[in-house]
């Protein structure tokens, strides 16, 4: 089959599956005598295995890794395991920050009145993060110069 067929039935678009071919992740497939790419149905497999572990937000290099893993029937299912554990916690440190982003933007959103007064504290935190006022004060009241920097002007 062609590009075209082949990204149809894998799932991976023809720029992607270029790309791969490209960074040695899948290899360079025979052509036709008119010069076009001809993928068979190990290709196909190979393409939606990549296709699976990109959808588990493994990195480039792990699915490298994992393709040789995956294709070394002798190895031992230790070596997968492991690799994927370690992409476990990745997620989990990722999901813990994500957290944290998200409670430090609802608590800023809580934080503002949302009325028609300039003062924001959203935008007072991204300009020094942690000098927010607390809700019911206004920047000026907790800028030592009494100046209204934190004032944003919508």
């Amino acid at each position: 089959m062609n590009i075209g067929e082949a990204a149809a039935a894998s799932g991976v678009s023809a720029k992607m599956i270029r790309h791969y071919e490209s960074i040695g992740l899948l290899p360079e497939p025979p052509r036709s005598e008119g010069g076009y790419r001809r993928y068979d149905e190990r290709a196909l497999h190979t393409l939606r295995f990549v296709r699976r572990a990109r959808n588990l937000g493994f990195s480039l290099d792990e699915i490298r890794n994992l393709l040789l893993l995956w294709q070394d029937r002798g190895r031992a299912s230790a070596d997968v395991k492991a690799l994927t554990l370690r992409h476990v916690a990745e997620l989990e440190t990722r999901i813990a920050e994500l957290a944290a982003m998200r409670d430090t933007l609802r608590a800023l959103a809580e934080a503002c009145s949302g009325d028609e007064r300039p003062d924001c504290p959203i935008l007072a935190d991204f300009a020094e993060p942690g000098r927010a006022p607390p809700v019911g004060e206004t920047p000026d009241d907790n800028a030592p110069d009494g100046n209204a920097r934190h004032a944003c002007h919508s």
